[in-house]
């Protein structure tokens, strides 16, 4: 079926007779924007252009637009994209964005499409109706100036002599369309083309209005499948996804920050001076929503001190020197078998080991496996959306039987019947291997899921796989699911096998400047500096490097931090130098935040520091996933504004 999301090429006898006497040619397209979040380029351009060079036609250029329908961008970009030698602009794209660029250019121009989207109102246009999608585009003819649309009675063919001071008899507040456009062409020198046009009559053939509407209504449902926004970054994770793991060496010196959770930081248990073992506890937790911290090395403690922290700029560290006798400590001891466990027992298990969410926020596993509520299902988080990382990935391939362990663990002690692990589907060696190693295991079920940003989030995986939605501020537990990520399982097996609290995790290295990308098993507490060392350091000046992905990854000012247990990746990418200018309410953050918000809001309730008033716009429901500021058309640092307008929040009396 031909596809009716936006336009479509005119027929080859129509872009000649279009052509022909025109030289110079400067071609403008349009990527479509109702194919969710595809900005690969349509081959309606290349069509064109192959075309245009076989009648041996000269284009001085041609320029791709994501939103040419905006006005704001078209004005402050498109114009100064014309090339002085350029006679004719050829735009490809919707009704909407022929007649901006129409209205914005002085040079004629002419639309090599039709547009066929049954509505007129595409994409983030947010605009007013002002297209009717009628597949017979007249925009050509009358210099991007719908006679359908601004015209009230849509006439075709000339005014009908019913405007009276440039107004029009049926509407007293519109503009004569017909008016608009003689004047716009007797400007360009073109009024002799549209007098001596044939009579014009709309073609009702061009388009099945009901297959259309049908069609459409498909796909806008696809589009909000699951859940309701999210982007689709560059993945960015062909350097390491085949890499297998190699395991990091043991650091000489390992720094255990005391916050390596969400909650209270750890109180240290040790002194300076005292001798550890691997697995000892260095921090106690400090309250229920804390975690303890354990040591990866043998050695000494050599210092409890302020240090540099990937995420708080500094805490207060227990630091160890290695005495390279990897000896382990007494605790460190096997459990029964996982059928003999009661859920309790578990619980203590995982509270001990120090297990917390793995894929970044840091939440004690322990506190989610004793909801107190019934939970129905228990969802491994194996998605990995954020782009560059490959360290979950990894970690399904090289320890699926450990995942599968975790994962019954879980379920057995939340009392769920159903398991299900989430793997998004640019993973398929991933999906395949664990559907074969759990065929035979009742209540297990591998989901493979469009890959799409944030899918990772725990409320976006418990709408697509279960179809339910947490209430705002509320707790997966409210809707009765349980939410691990795959490395978080993983430890949670370790920890009933081996007795081995969380020790050691998988973190990838890679980014554009990193000259050799690697995924390690690497001990926490060492320093991210060494594993940037042995990937080939950083190979250029001016870099960006982040702990974790490009989304939600932190900025880092030195690699003098230690890898902690949420430390999934570090990379380093170009800085982005774009200076923010002034919102022009757009809409595109409204349309791909997955929390269903409003950010450009807050950037004014937080400017007015309307604490408030960011309240009442739920800002607290918000995951910092970064959408809205990476579609943002005008580069805001929306993220950063809307810590502060939490933090405003959370002062509140």
């Amino acid at each position: 079926m031909e596809n009716y999301t936006k336009y479509a090429l005119k027929n080859a006898d129509e872009l000649n007779a279009l052509l022909e006497g025109k030289d110079n040619l400067f071609v403008v397209s349009c990527n479509k924007c109702y194919k969710a979040f595809d900005t690969t380029n349509e081959p309606e351009s290349e069509e064109f252009l192959k075309l245009a060079e076989g009648l041996g036609k000269t284009v001085v250029g041609t320029a791709k637009a994501d939103f040419l329908c905006n006005q704001w961008k078209a004005q402050n970009g498109l114009k100064h994209m014309i090339p002085e030698n350029a006679e004719h602009v050829i735009v490809i794209s919707c009704g909407l964005g022929v007649q901006t660029a129409a209205a914005t250019l002085d040079v004629p121009v002419y639309t090599a499409t039709n547009s066929i989207n049954y509505t007129g109102h595409h994409g983030m246009a947010l605009t007013k109706k002002a297209c009717d999608a009628c597949a017979q585009c007249y925009l050509t003819m009358t210099g991007g100036i719908c006679p359908v649309v601004d015209c009230s009675k849509s006439l075709l063919n000339g005014q009908c002599g019913g405007a009276k001071d440039g107004k029009c008899e049926v509407c007293a507040d519109k503009d004569c369309a017909w008016e608009k456009i003689q004047q716009r062409l007797a400007q360009q020198g073109r009024l002799q083309e549209l007098t001596a046009q044939a009579v014009q009559v709309r073609d009702y053939s061009k388009v099945n209005f009901k297959v259309i509407n049908e069609y459409v209504k498909a796909i806008r449902e696809k589009r909000l499948e699951g859940w309701y926004g999210g982007v689709h970054p560059v993945e960015g994770k062909e350097p390491t996804e085949h890499k297998g793991l190699v395991r990091f060496p043991a650091p000489k010196i390992a720094v255990f920050p005391l916050s390596m959770h969400l909650g209270a930081p750890a109180n240290p248990i040790v002194a300076v001076g005292d001798h550890v073992d691997i697995g000892q506890k260095l921090g106690e937790a400090a309250g229920f929503i804390s975690a303890p911290i354990h040591s990866s090395i043998s050695g000494k403690v050599i210092a409890i001190e302020e240090r540099p922290h990937a995420t708080r700029g500094t805490c207060l560290s227990v630091v160890v020197e290695n005495d390279f006798k990897d000896t382990v400590h007494s605790s460190v001891q096997p459990n029964k078998a996982l059928e003999e466990l009661t859920a309790g027992e578990i619980i203590e298990i995982v509270k001990n080991a120090g297990i917390v969410g793995m894929g970044g926020a840091g939440f004690p596993a322990y506190v989610k496996l004793n909801p107190g509520k019934p939970i129905d299902a228990v969802l491994v988080n194996a998605c990995e959306c954020e782009p560059m990382l490959t360290a979950d990935h990894r970690v399904l391939l090289e320890f699926a039987d450990d995942i599968i362990f975790g994962l019954l663990a879980e379920m057995k002690t939340v009392n769920a019947p159903k398991g299900i692990i989430v793997i998004e589907e640019n993973k398929p060696d991933a999906i395949a291997l664990l559907r074969e190693k759990t065929a035979s295991i009742e209540g297990i079920e591998i989901l493979e899921v469009a890959t799409q940003y944030p899918q990772g989030g725990e409320k976006m995986l418990i709408k697509r796989a279960l179809g339910r939605s947490v209430p705002s501020g509320g707790l997966p537990a409210d809707v009765g699911a349980c939410v691990s990520n795959v490395s978080t399982v993983k430890a949670i097996a370790d920890a009933i096998k081996t007795g081995m609290p969380l020790v050691e995790r998988v973190t990838t290295v890679t980014g554009k400047y990193i000259p050799n990308p690697m995924n390690f098993i690497v001990r926490i507490g060492t320093p991210a500096s060494e594993l940037v060392e042995a990937c080939g350091g950083i190979s250029a000046e001016d870099v960006l490097i982040k702990a974790g992905g490009p989304m939600m990854g932190f900025p880092q000012t030195t690699l003098d931090t230690p890898i902690m247990k949420g430390s999934n990746g570090i990379i380093a990418i170009d800085n982005d130098e774009t200076e923010p200018a002034e919102c022009i309410k757009c809409g595109r953050c409204v349309d791909v935040c997955p929390m269903e918000l409003k950010p450009l809001h807050y950037f004014k309730l937080v400017g007015a520091q309307d604490w408030q008033g960011c309240k009442d716009m739920k800002i607290m429901d918000c995951m910092e996933c970064r959408c809205c500021e990476y579609i943002c058309s005008s580069k805001l640092p929306l993220v950063t504004m809307i810590k502060m307008g939490k933090n405003g929040v959370r002062g509140l009396k």
